[in-house]
Formats: structure tokens, sequence, C-alpha cells
């Protein structure tokens, strides 16, 4: 039997789910964050498959979304994209302390996934926690200045105005340099690393997630197996039923 407990670790409200038999056990640990104006429970079917193979698996709520959610709507959301994203990398963390303290994971085995929106939290992730074995990516990019500049560029087409001077723009292009996993790539340190990406996606371009992932392949010539992406010829902003297996199978594997 699998449980799924509601709690909150400190203000970050999670889904957490094991066997029932084993979750007061040190189990291998997988964090899995949710995309984009979606929410921590849309995600249930992962950590249930995911529980089953003897994981303790969590699933938290990002700021301004479902139990976070702000009244200000999705409109203002698109601005706050960014500090979501930087926000949920440093609650990684607490997460992971958090059992830590309880005793609850075997803290070399802890992994880090998620889709869209949580896939780019997870690559970025990378670049300041050594403690994350191995991670999916599922519909994200490493490109963190990129995207940004991509995401400024299709607002500015829209007619939509910028509640933010030039200068913070440029602050906040300055801060996500840190993040970038794709401007310091040794970080990886051959750790295993999954991407899953529809060649058709709209929201999260295809093709500079498998640029990053070709131009990773002379680091990871002593262990090819640890760097895999899968392509989806048909697929666009949706995981299909292979990714969602594929990423079980990633953690069964190499977690």
């Amino acid at each position: 039997m699998i449980i799924v407990e509601n709690l909150r670790i400190g203000n970050i409200p999670v889904l957490h789910l094991a066997k029932k038999d084993e979750s007061s056990k040190s189990l291998p640990l997988v964090i899995f964050v949710h995309g984009f104006t979606s929410a921590k429970e849309i995600n249930l079917h992962y950590g249930y498959l995911l529980a089953q193979k003897g994981f303790r698996v969590v699933l938290p709520e990002t700021i301004h979304h479902g139990e976070r959610a702000q009244e200000s709507g999705d409109k203002n959301l698109n601005f706050r994209f960014w500090d979501i994203v930087l926000n949920t990398i440093e609650e990684l963390n607490t997460i992971k302390e958090y059992y830590e303290r309880k005793n609850y994971i075997e803290v070399e085995r802890i992994g880090v996934a998620g889709t869209s929106m949580g896939a780019i939290v997870t690559l970025g992730a990378l670049t300041q926690y050594s403690w994350i074995k191995t991670a999916v990516s599922l519909m994200g990019m490493p490109y963190y200045e990129q995207f940004a500049l991509a995401q400024l560029d299709e607002m500015k087409k829209r007619g939509i105005r910028f509640p933010f001077s030039e200068n913070e723009i440029a602050s906040l292009f300055s801060h996500l340099q840190k993040y970038d996993l794709s401007a310091q790539p040794e970080k990886l340190e051959q750790r295993p690393l999954l991407f899953w990406h529809g060649k058709k996606d709209p929201v999260v371009p295809y093709q500079p997630a498998y640029h990053f992932y070709e131009s990773m392949k002379p680091a990871y010539q002593d262990a090819p197996d640890r760097l895999k992406f899968i392509s989806d010829e048909k697929a666009e902003h949706k995981v299909s039923m292979e990714g969602i297996a594929s990423t079980v199978k990633w953690f069964e594997t190499y977690l």
C-alpha cells in the first residue's frame, strides 16, 4: 500500500509518498517539481509509480501555485517565472535537510526531476547541489539566460509592458548566470541525466535541450549510458506514457 501525506515543511506544502510498511525507514529520495501554473497534485502518478519501486517521493508546491497561490492571477504570474524557479531551487535544499534530520532518506541516493518549469528547476539545481545524484528533465532546458531573453522578446512582440526597469532586468540576467548549467557544464560530473522532450513543443523549445545533450556527450564518453535523450517525434508540451515510464526506470537504474 502507498501512503500519500499532505504536510508542510516550513512554509512549503508537499505531498509525501512511500510504501506504508517502509514509511519510517531510510529510503532513496526523489523530489519531483511541477510545471508553471500547475500544482503538486498533477504529478501524483509519478509519485505513485516511484513509490511502488521503493522510493520516498516528495512533490513540493512552488510559490504562487496551488496552496500558495496569490490573488494576482496568471497574468502577473508570467513576470514571476524566474523568482519561482530560483526560490524552488533554494527550497529543494530545505526539503532535503528536513528528511535528512529525520533519518528518512539515504543521503547518497537523492534524485530530482520535474516537468517544464520543474525540469528547468532541476537543471539549475544541478549547478548548486552535489547531493543530487541523478536527475530527469521532462521538457526542460538548461539555458537560463537564453530562455529568459526569448521570454522577454515574446512579451515585446505581444505588446506586454514590463513592470521592471532596465536595471532590474539586467540584474536578473546577471543573477541567472549562477544557475545556468549551460555555462558551467563541468558541474554535472557525469551524474546520470535523462532528457525527454517532444519535438513539437511550442512552450519550451526542443532544439536547445537537444543541443546541450549533444554538447555533453564528450564529457560522458567514459560513461555514455549515464546521459540519455529521448525525443518524441509527435509530442507537444505533454509527457507521453513512454516518458513517464522512462523516468521511473531511470531512477530505478541509477538511484
